[in-house]
């Protein structure tokens, strides 16, 4: 059996072994608050499936990708800018970590004062959040690419687009895409948070509500939504990842 096929094995079976314990001790746990995993998994389907599909589930992931999308564009376009030119760097540095440091609760009165209760304040949490991973890793990679292959481009007289496009952008690209499944994991989070404040739809909406009602098999089954929808956006992530930096992992598996 190849290395990459047991691999795989390990990666189907471990979480088929956890499920099954869960299974186990929930039934026989006897708690109200840690319901048998069949009756979560049926409150799933009857929720998540049918019911509340497009009332709480397309809104969430309509704020996510608005959030995230917009925090990728503006991360890159200023962190490019920012990891070519040194001394507005340097300025900025202080600015962008003070920023940084701001933890994203302590924002949404200010968002909801400014956007109000709708969609606005949600999407803008989520790309206040996403924005700085993708930002500071854009900075890092832009400057980090080998002084050399500057000079190079130089030397030959390629155009200033061309030495971005060609050059600067494919040296930073994996601490870029970094950046971006780092912030991909923190829209999901923020989207749960801004949803549980000044919401009436929405998954994080729906968890709190359901704690809130005592509907604990129904709270249980948006956590295991949450989870899903972790694993997969991180699926489908490092596949147009791979597909993108296909170089990059070559060059890598190569090199060892």
């Amino acid at each position: 059996m190849s290395r990459r096929v047991l691999l795989i094995a390990v990666e189907i079976i471990t979480p088929l072994i956890l499920l099954a314990l869960l299974w186990v001790w929930t039934t026989n746990a006897e708690s109200y608050y840690y319901p048998p995993l069949g009756d979560v998994l049926n409150a799933f389907a009857d929720t998540w499936l049918f019911e509340r599909f497009g009332e709480d589930i397309m809104p969430s992931l309509g704020r996510l990708a608005a959030g995230f999308v917009l925090a990728v564009v503006m991360g890159i376009t200023l962190g490019v800018l920012l990891g070519r030119r040194p001394t507005l760097r340097h300025m900025l540095t202080p600015v962008i970590e003070f920023l940084r440091a701001i933890p994203a609760p302590a924002l949404i009165p200010f968002a909801i004062l400014v956007l109000g209760i709708d969609n606005d304040a949600k999407i803008f949490l989520i790309a206040v959040v996403c924005f700085f991973p993708v930002l500071l890793n854009a900075i890092d990679g832009v400057a980090g690419v080998e002084p050399t292959l500057l000079d190079t481009t130089t030397v030959y007289r390629i155009s200033a687009f061309d030495r971005l496009r060609y050059v600067v952008l494919p040296a930073a690209a994996p601490q870029i895409f970094a950046g971006i499944r780092t912030s991909l994991s923190l829209s999901l989070i923020l989207m749960v948070i801004s949803e549980m404040v000044a919401s009436s739809n929405g998954i994080g909406y729906f968890i709190l509500q359901s704690q809130r009602s005592f509907a604990i098999t129904e709270m249980w089954s948006g956590i295991l939504l949450l989870g899903l929808l972790g694993y997969l956006f991180n699926a489908a992530f490092t596949l147009v990842e791979r597909r993108i930096l296909a170089w990059h992992f070559g060059a890598r598996a190569g090199a060892r």
